[in-house]
């Protein structure tokens, strides 16, 4: 275990979330002094699963409270800063594309900004996503394909992009930027996500639904594989100022295997319920990254395969069954 974060402060946006609480739960356990943002005191949330609320402080309020990160970044002299804080959801972006905007966008802004000004904080890391990168016809997607995000998440992800990257230029603010796969593992509360949703699904002997035609390819990264790469890329901060680095397992799967895969390690024998019969109109066919880049200069590769990540995750879902909405 490194202890490069021994005593180190650190603040965590988006710390009340599935991916969140796993950053927080890593720098804790290195021996940070962890500050989180929780703007919904939501129940059952992974900061309380985790146990991880006595172990950190939490601030209640919003990112995009340009008056409140200027706060939180002076009086707890914040030096390390992880911006996970996101409204995360595809379908509730489409559905309010203006509340996505302000929480992804101006949130950012308001944060980096509040970063920008402060004489502590010496490594940033923001997220962006995948999705950021929209439809391209040549896959792996690597680092120096356009931002092509056209939905209202996915252009809310770019925009985030494109705003850490400029104040790392513009004003050698140390910011990188983080692409992940699509993130699963114990503690996402989101059933709505196909790999929660399946999972709980299954064990509750319920046959899973797939929201599409089951041939759309996606890539899945393990949180703890992801939030080991985000504390790396803030170690390594200074040579990667203003840089973008795609992180994923290099399994790419169809929706229709991925959710056979899980039925089978569930131990379950049931049929999933495909919803439709052909394409969704718009939806991205295929998506999935190259992580070179992240192996040559971060050393990160992912280290836990799909299945060994979904036996952890089913077992972690089994025991909280009773959690579950």
């Amino acid at each position: 275990m490194t202890s490069f974060w021994k005593n180190r402060t650190a603040f965590v946006t988006g710390a009340t979330g599935f991916v969140g609480a796993h950053v927080a739960k890593k720098l804790v356990e290195h021996g940070a002094r962890v500050v989180c943002l929780q703007r919904d005191a939501v129940r059952a949330n992974p900061l309380d699963l985790f146990d991880l609320r006595r172990r950190v402080t939490v601030i209640n309020g919003s990112v995009d409270d340009l008056a409140l990160m200027e706060r939180i970044i002076n009086e707890y002299e914040i030096e390390a800063v992880f911006h996970l804080a996101a409204q995360a959801i595809v379908g509730a972006a489409n559905r309010s594309p203006l509340s996505t905007f302000e929480s992804n966008i101006r949130g950012t802004y308001s944060l980096l900004e509040a970063c920008r000004i402060s004489p502590t904080v010496k490594r940033v890391v923001v997220a962006s996503s995948d999705k950021a990168y929209g439809t391209h016809e040549s896959l792996p997607y690597t680092e120096d394909y356009q931002l092509l995000g056209l939905f209202p998440y996915d252009a809310s992800k770019a925009c985030t992009d494109i705003l850490a990257r400029s104040y790392a230029h513009t004003y050698k603010t140390p910011v990188a930027v983080s692409r992940f796969a699509n993130i699963y593992g114990p503690g996402d509360m989101n059933l709505s996500r196909i790999i929660p949703g399946t999972i709980v699904s299954a064990l509750r002997d319920e046959a899973p639904i797939i929201r599409s035609d089951g041939t759309p390819v996606r890539e899945f990264v393990y949180v703890e594989d992801v939030a080991r790469g985000y504390l790396l890329l803030a170690e390594k901060i200074e040579e990667m100022i203003g840089k973008a680095f795609n992180f994923g397992s290099g399994e790419p799967i169809t929706m229709l295997d991925l959710v056979e895969l899980i039925i089978k390690l569930s131990g379950k024998t049931l049929e999933p319920n495909v919803m439709l019969q052909r394409k969704i109109e718009h939806e991205i066919d295929a998506q999935y990254l190259s992580a070179e880049k992240a192996h040559q200069q971060l050393g990160w590769r992912a280290e836990v395969n799909l299945d060994e990540g979904l036996l952890r995750t089913i077992g972690w879902y089994r025991a909280h069954l009773d959690e579950m909405q």
